[in-house]
């Protein structure tokens, strides 16, 4: 008998990151100037966009200089601000072109909301937006690292379900956490203190157990989930396997 796919292709996994993902830091490459803080997002084409203000280092580039952007993707559990990865994204950067800087700024503002990124529109002296051209991309998430080229990032789309995934992901860990727990210790025929859902997409689901030493147990469907309604059948079978 086929074995289900326990979880999404590692270009998937780290799409999917890079699009609730943050920038923190940027560093430019053949300087000796420490990683500065950084503002932005990530596009749709999962680029990181920067956000450069007047005074910054990249403010006035004009050349494509090489730069490393450190992206986070956070989950908050309990009140606390858990990374959920990294990733390093390496390439050149560049001017977003005049006729993509509003859609960008959009797709941007609705994850990493900020005032600046209108600014930006303007055309004035103020805030830029600038994109790097991906050349690869180090992502460290769990025990999991590794490298993909350019080819094998943007080649790649996040999970098709991401959106519904994590209103689902955040209901049950705001409403359900009990059940998630009891379901969770018939499965194991052992007690799961303190279980939260971690991750949830096509392939499976991921809880998280314990607080200062976490287990990750990844329980994945029969088969790939191709829709919404047929994820939240998923997910209520789940809470209710005991």
């Amino acid at each position: 008998m086929q074995q289900p796919v326990v979880a999404p292709p590692i270009p998937e996994r780290v799409r999917t990151l890079a699009a609730t993902a943050a920038p923190t830091h940027v560093s430019i490459a053949g300087t000796t100037r420490p990683a500065m803080p950084a503002r932005g997002g990530v596009d749709g084409a999962g680029r990181p966009v920067l956000l450069a203000l007047p005074g910054d280092p990249l403010h006035d580039v004009r050349d494509e200089p090489v730069v490393t952007v450190d992206l986070t993707s956070n989950r908050s559990l309990g009140g606390r601000e858990l990374s959920r990865g990294l990733l390093k994204v390496q390439g050149w950067v560049q001017a977003v072109p005049e006729h993509e800087a509003r859609e960008t700024a959009v797709a941007i503002a609705e994850r990493c909301p900020d005032e600046a990124l209108f600014e930006a529109l303007e055309g004035t002296a103020g805030p830029r937006l600038l994109r790097v051209d991906i050349g690869q991309v180090i992502y460290i998430t769990g025990a999991e690292s590794g490298i993909l080229d350019a080819e094998e990032y943007l080649g790649a789309t996040p999970d098709p379900l991401m959106g519904e995934a994590e209103r689902m992901l955040h209901h049950v860990n705001n409403a359900h956490r009990r059940q998630l727990e009891t379901a969770l210790g018939s499965l194991l025929t052992a007690p799961v203190p303190e279980a939260w859902l971690w991750e949830l997409d096509r392939f499976g689901a991921t809880v998280r157990c314990g607080a200062d030493d976490p287990t990750l147990i990844r329980l994945p469907w029969p088969a790939p989930i191709g829709d919404a309604k047929s994820l939240e059948h998923a997910v209520r079978c789940l809470l209710c396997h005991h």
